[in-house]
């Protein structure tokens, strides 16, 4: 098995945050991961973007020419990037920022994931939203592995741990229509 996973939005939305959680809880399971991050000129703001590769065997490239899945977080991002996805391939969608009549609906999720994170108190943790729907359609990563990195990154802060949990769990409950 090997899933390729491209991830991408604005500077500021947790990109790289959402890819390092994600490759660091499939390391936990033993897989093999790359995790290559690539920054927009203007940063925040600007556009980000990263690919996560998890593989059960040794990954000769960290580079994505075709994604098996895509987390695109806002409308610059989608008009970039989403000729990359392979056919038939799982399209995670932010429908707060981002519109396409040209995606797949059946292999598309699109939940607005701003719009939740607002609802939920802090704008920020619309990306953990977004990996929760991801993991609810892709078991690629267990959310248990994905729960023990967050407490691991956000150590001695029980307050961040609590709310990215929420939103993690919250995009699974979408995404599993629950």
């Amino acid at each position: 098995m090997t899933e390729r996973v491209f991830i991408a939005g604005a500077g500021g939305q947790g990109v790289m945050l959402l890819g390092k959680v994600l490759a660091t809880a499939a390391m936990k399971q033993g897989k093999s991961v790359t995790w290559l991050p690539a920054y927009g000129a203007e940063v925040r703001g600007g556009t980000a973007n990263c690919m996560v590769i998890i593989s059960d065997e040794e990954i000769g490239s960290p580079y994505i020419e075709e994604a098996d899945s895509m987390i695109i977080l806002n409308q610059p991002s989608l008009d970039k990037f989403s000729g990359i996805l392979k056919n038939k391939g799982l399209m995670v969608l932010n429908s707060t920022l981002a519109h396409s009549d040209k995606i797949n609906s059946a292999g598309t999720l699109q939940f607005p994931f701003t719009d939740l994170a607002v609802e939920q108190g802090n704008i920020k943790i619309a990306n953990m939203i977004a990996l929760g729907a991801y993991l609810a359609k892709n078991k690629v990563v267990s959310t248990d592995s994905i729960v023990e990195t967050m407490k691991e990154m956000a150590a001695g802060r029980p307050e961040l741990l609590e709310i990215n949990k929420k939103a993690l769990f919250k995009g699974v409950q979408l995404a599993d229509g629950k």
